[in-house]
């Protein structure tokens, strides 16, 4: 926490630096009429900055409800930083435009507070935060990219451990009683709410997931991929399954067998397992995502 307080304080203090430093070069608001004195109206422009970032701040975490995270991801953080662009940008152009009326109109008439004073500093401090925030979110997101292909790799490292143990973890009803048998030589009957049923090894189901009323079936059979239509909801086959430990859900339409992910695949918006043999790309919901993380951990 205090890390991530320390980093939002440096970046917001780099952008109130990078504002200054080009107001500095163009010098607009008559600055350059001010000779030395420019250089204590800069700096007290970028402490006027740095203030409308904390009320910023305040806003977004009090009255928005969004906290800074950085375990939220990428999108998450690109998000907020628009938002804290938006209601920054026409707040501290209008302490810069108080600023210009009530200390620099002295020697510049044109500084006095008006409607079209105010659209000019607007407009200027706009195309700044616009070029602050391209830096960040390009910061960003190099940042976040190379965090999730680390932690992609990590999972797919458990996932390999975790297939190559699963053959010897017994069976267990509810109360955790072993029953014998493994994952990987189990014969498995799933019934719908007719009469129809599916027989299979547990060790060649892929996936399941929801179509409409019924239920597909995936699995792997003498080398082919067969699909099986059952009328039947995720929650029977949740619960018909629930001694598996292998068999999760990973989202609300789909039930997998990691014992048959061939990889996990990850970026900023999403997370999908990768299935051996049919190769379908089955996706992890958001709810999902650390549960199945405590999973492979």
């Amino acid at each position: 926490m205090k890390q991530g307080r320390t980093e939002t304080i440096s970046i917001r203090m780099i952008s109130c630096a990078f504002m200054v430093l080009a107001l500095a070069i163009f010098k607009p608001f008559g600055l350059e009429v001010w000779q030395w004195q420019a250089y204590v109206h800069l700096l007290a422009i970028f402490a006027l900055g740095l203030f409308s970032c904390f009320l910023t701040e305040i806003i977004l975490l009090y009255i928005v409800r969004m906290p800074r995270s950085y375990d939220r991801g990428v999108s998450y953080i690109i998000s907020r930083n628009l938002r804290f662009q938006c209601i920054n940008t026409p707040l501290v152009s209008l302490l810069i435009c108080l600023y210009r009326h009530y200390m620099m109109s002295s020697l510049v008439e044109g500084n006095k507070l008006s409607s079209s004073n105010y659209l000019e500093t607007l407009v200027i401090i706009a195309f700044l935060s616009f070029a602050i925030g391209l830096y960040w979110r390009f910061k960003f997101r190099s940042r976040y990219l190379a965090a999730e292909l680390e932690e992609t790799k990590l999972l797919n490292e458990q996932l390999k451990k975790l297939q190559t143990s699963s053959a010897g973890v017994p069976r267990q009803t509810e109360d955790n009683t072993p029953v014998g048998g493994t994952d990987q030589d189990s014969q498995v009957t799933l019934e719908g709410t007719t009469n129809e049923h599916v027989t299979l090894d547990l060790s060649n189901l892929l996936y399941i997931e929801a179509v409409g009323n019924y239920v597909k079936i995936v699995s792997k059979r003498d080398g082919e991929i067969h699909t099986n239509m059952l009328r039947a909801t995720m929650k029977q086959m949740k619960d018909e399954l629930q001694t598996y430990p292998m068999i999760v859900r990973c989202h609300r339409a789909f039930m997998v067998n990691l014992g048959q992910v061939e990889q996990i695949s990850s970026n900023s918006r999403t997370m999908q397992l990768v299935m051996r043999h049919s190769h379908d790309a089955i996706p992890v919901s958001r709810s999902n995502v650390n549960k199945l993380k405590e999973l492979l951990g």
